[in-house]
């Protein structure tokens, strides 16, 4: 159990130690390819970090023998974007607050676009019903529809392209960790550091999910509790790490930007999976995981379409996730 928990330990440094080299290769790399901050976020980072659960949805819908493994993968699915709606936007915001005075921040409210993360929550919301409801009736061409959550994502993508703010593009970054001297490194290398960051963000996060559930074994709880309360959590946590460390930066426009292209990401790509290799059938545990997702989703695009947003507003989102865990508990 100790070794087991050690492993737990620096398993999750690991992933925050890589993060911190892949926040700041992917901001060189978007430097580089001459794309606005937005979009480093919400295409660059979100696609890299979500590329590891999303392997995991994939191997467990499609080679998954027995219906519990297949239902593992739609757990996956949509445990996600409840963990990024609430957990993740809730760090963002605590964050903040802690580190109000080292930024030198004067008031509490985001420095984001207001409009465009709104723009997004409503997108993502009106995908997440749709994905919501597929859940809830059977019908024979529904494998057919996962087509759709897969345009809907490469439209995503392109809108985030094309509408991508470059005019922060010069800002100062910090230098690129493997080769700091270098006031402008070349694109290899920016490339060079991310993917080595993301593989070792990937074998850590895998590292940390198998300690997890050892610990859980250890504890005795089921192993149903563990797929949907815990494994979401440990498979989010990189994009949780990069919105921290951005946020500690000042930089919640970029950390703001991983999440929402995260959620659009598990909103899509995994859903589509799982539309075509199963049933796609729901059962109360994951229409509460829906319900809850959409409530959260509902709250965050009512407060940024305000245009101002008090980042203790944020904290307040992580209440809907406590609620999940306690109506989980009643369940089982």
């Amino acid at each position: 159990m100790l070794l087991t928990f050690t492993l737990f330990l620096l398993s999750a440094w690991a992933i925050y130690f890589s993060c911190e080299y892949f926040v700041n290769g992917i901001e060189w790399l978007g430097r580089r390819l001459r794309l606005g901050a937005t979009a480093v976020g919400s295409v660059l980072a979100a696609f890299g970090t979500a590329l590891p659960e999303s392997v995991v949805t994939f191997m467990a819908v499609v080679f998954g023998n027995t219906p519990e493994q297949k239902n593992l993968g739609i757990g996956a699915a949509m445990g996600g974007p409840l963990v990024l709606a609430t957990l993740a936007y809730a760090i963002v915001g605590l964050v903040l607050i802690f580190n109000r005075k080292r930024l030198r921040r004067n008031s509490y409210q985001l420095s984001v676009d207001h409009a465009r993360i709104s723009r997004d929550q409503g997108t993502f919301l009106a995908i997440f019903v749709v994905k919501v409801a597929l859940g809830l009736i059977v019908f024979s061409f529904k494998p057919w529809l996962g087509i759709l959550f897969l345009l809907a994502y490469a439209i995503y993508v392109w809108r985030e392209i094309k509408d991508a703010d470059t005019s922060s593009d010069e800002e100062a970054l910090e230098p690129l960790k493997i080769c700091p001297s270098t006031a402008n490194p070349s694109l290899a290398l920016a490339c060079l550091q991310t993917l080595l960051s993301l593989l070792v963000i990937g074998f850590a996060s895998h590292q940390f999910v198998i300690q997890l559930e050892s610990i859980a074994i250890a504890l005795h709880w089921q192993p149903t509790l563990v797929a949907v309360l815990l494994s979401p959590v440990a498979t989010e946590l990189p994009e949780m790490m990069n919105a921290l460390i951005w946020v500690r930066q000042g930089k919640e426009r970029l950390a703001l930007a991983n999440i929402s292209g995260a959620m659009m990401i598990q909103a899509t790509i995994p859903s589509a999976l799982g539309i075509f290799f199963t049933p796609w059938k729901f059962d109360g545990l994951l229409l509460t995981s829906g319900i809850i997702t959409m409530l959260a989703i509902a709250f965050l695009w009512q407060i940024f379409r305000r245009g101002i947003v008090d980042c203790r507003a944020l904290v307040w989102v992580s209440s809907l996730y406590a609620i999940f865990v306690a109506m989980v508990v009643i369940y089982f």
